[in-house]
């Protein structure tokens, strides 16, 4: 689909396409509406003409054909409202249906999105799309676009009985229209214009709220508040300029477009009260009224429109963005190998829907075949070059072997590339140059979903979710019993501090845990990862929030956790790793040295002197 389509477009097909029937049933009713208002216009000129004037000259009048002709009209006026009343209730269906339908479909796509997608927006300015820009797209949905239509063929149907009553007067009423629209798309215009920027200061605004509310611990720690208040004021009187300058454009428009129809309104009472008086047009004084009325109705939904231009507006710079969303591209997976369950019979594996403990690759090949590849964990990168931008290159040159079992760990100073690595092998991000192997297949060749399942992850900033503590342990794998992820705790050394909670493991936690400590988040996130089971590990800072005498107790858990299985280390405190069976030091983006700790201590290089502390890790 062409991005460059119109939005309102797009969002309207979106809406037929879900809802048609409705759509079509509140279009029928609008219709009937906009014909029964002007049924009871065109009635004030047979109400007059043909009935009034003459009772008046009558010495017994007979009000028979008067009370039928009033409740025939009682009778269409009644028919008005009923289609009026069913539109409305349609469209709170549709309106609210439609937004919910929207929101899944966002949060759904966004859940597809590569990790690049939310390292370039914030997420304020994210939050604020399902938010601020969906409420836009209610108002034009529930009130615009009906107000549009009904005002479209308001002026239609106006139009034609205006045409059937008298010419010369509709001539009239037709030229100072274009007056009226001419006011309204110099004014609209520049209001359209302000509205649009209004939505995306008010994006800005949100995500400056939400970046400062996450981090206001560190904003106190550094006394910023002053710098942050500042900073805020300046983003909030961008928004409130682009604000000021819509709002007003907005809040001229409509009393120019009142006066204008009201001039309108006073030379059709001149010029037809002229033509009746000489009796030219056969203009009656009935029909001199209900020309007059229909003036009315002609010129009002006029300002209707204007009124929804800066609700389109917004609506506008809303669907723009929430598109923007839906039309990021997924995170690309053309993946076909993917993970079963297998058990052992007489030496073969075969797959299985038990739950064995045992894992292997089904890796379909050309022949048409399955081959099933035992999962160990063995894990390869091969002169692997990956940048963030193809044109600056974070990783050169990078040669990683973890063979099953084995205790990789690396080490350098801050941005020497150490998370970077264990993101590719995540396929977080795609490189550039080189192959990375699970098992001896291209992780490329294998589903995002099931490589992602096979790799358990302790991250340096634990997330922990609104939610029970076993809910927390238990996120890791989500069929995972009760006593599984107590046993899990147990070897994360969590169990202790969980049982000392107000309700143990049914202790709601909210806020990402903000009642424990960054320690006993961690010990969390380690149960969470030994719940998984996973034959490979990536330990990201996994104890760098663990004071000493806690990292002695988790040590003997973690080696627990990592024995038999192939495990990725990224440490700060080098004495976590001395045990490790390679460590490789980065700098810059590439491995200057690798070895186990007592073969690097005695080559007196970087590691040596990052362990003797002759320089900082940072």
């Amino acid at each position: 689909m062409n991005k460059k389509q119109n939005v309102l477009g797009r969002l309207i097909k979106r809406v037929f396409h879900y809802y048609g029937i409705d759509c079509f049933i509140v279009f029928i009713c609008i219709v009937g509406q906009a014909i029964c208002t002007v049924q009871g216009t065109l009635f004030m000129q047979t109400l007059i003409d043909d009935y009034i004037l003459p009772l008046m000259s009558m010495p017994n009048p007979d009000f028979t054909g008067l009370y039928d002709a009033l409740l025939k009209m009682a009778c269409i006026f009644a028919l008005g409202i009923a289609f009026s009343y069913t539109f409305q209730r349609i469209m709170v269906t549709v309106t609210q249906g439609f937004l919910r339908d929207l929101r899944a479909e966002m949060f759904a796509h966004m859940e597809t999105l590569p990790i690049r997608y939310f390292d370039r927006h914030t997420h304020g300015d994210i939050m604020s799309i399902y938010t601020n820009d969906i409420d836009t797209l209610r108002q034009l949905i529930s009130q615009s676009i009906p107000q549009l239509i009904s005002s479209s063929i308001t002026i239609v149907t106006v139009f034609i009985s205006m045409l059937i009553l008298n010419i010369p007067l509709t001539i009239l009423s037709v030229v100072m229209l274009f007056v009226i629209l001419f006011i309204s798309r110099q004014v609209g215009g520049l209001s359209s214009r302000y509205f649009i920027r209004q939505q995306q200061e008010l994006g800005k605004v949100n995500g400056y709220i939400e970046e400062m509310i996450s981090g206001q611990k560190v904003v106190k720690v550094f006394n910023h508040e002053k710098m942050v208040i500042q900073d805020f004021k300046k983003i909030n009187e961008d928004l409130r300029d682009t604000a000021y300058q819509a709002h007003k454009f907005a809040n001229v428009l409509m009393p120019l477009i009142i006066q204008t129809g009201n001039v309108s309104y006073i030379l059709c009472a001149i010029v037809g009260a002229i033509m009746a008086l000489s009796g030219q047009f056969d203009l009656t004084i009935g029909t001199l009224i209900s020309f007059m009325t229909l003036n009315k109705n002609f010129n009002n939904p006029i300002g209707q429109i204007s009124q929804q231009i800066n609700a389109v507006a917004m609506a506008q710079a809303g669907s723009k963005r929430i598109f923007d969303l839906l039309d990021q591209e997924s995170e690309d997976d053309q993946g076909i190998v993917t993970l079963c369950r297998v058990k052992y019979v007489d030496g073969r594996m075969i797959e299985t829907n038990e739950r064995t403990g045992h894992w292997a690759w089904r890796h379909p090949r050309m022949n048409g075949k399955v081959e099933l590849v035992e999962m160990k964990g063995d894990i390869r990168l091969e002169n692997v070059d990956f940048g963030y931008n193809d044109d600056k290159m974070v990783l050169h040159n990078i040669d990683v072997f973890a063979n099953p079992g084995e205790k990789i760990a690396f080490v350098g100073a801050t941005g020497a590339g150490k998370t970077t690595i264990t993101n590719l092998i995540n396929r977080f991000y795609d490189i550039q140059k080189g192959t990375i192997t699970y098992d001896g297949i291209d992780i490329r060749l294998i589903k995002k979903d099931d490589l992602r399942r096979s790799l358990g992850v302790v991250l340096q900033d634990t997330h922990l979710f609104t939610g029970t503590v076993m809910d927390n342990i238990r996120y890791g794998r989500l069929d995972a019993s009760d006593e599984e992820c107590i046993e899990a705790a147990k070897l994360a050394n969590a169990d202790t501090f969980i049982r000392h909670l107000p309700n143990g493991y049914e202790t709601m936690l909210t806020g990402d845990g903000e009642s424990l400590s960054q320690g006993q988040r961690q010990l969390l996130a380690i149960a969470r990862a030994a719940v998984a089971n996973p034959p490979a590990l990536i330990l990201d800072e996994a104890t760098s929030s663990i004071d000493s005498r806690t990292e002695k107790l988790v040590q003997d858990g973690m080696d627990k956790l990592m024995d038999n299985r192939t495990t990725l280390v990224i440490a700060h405190r080098l004495s976590t790793i001395r045990n490790s069976d390679c460590i490789m030091v980065l700098d810059h983006g590439h491995i200057i040295e690798r070895g186990n700790h007592e073969s690097l201590m005695k080559e007196k290089g970087k590691y040596y002197q990052l362990y003797t502390g002759m320089i900082e890790m940072d």
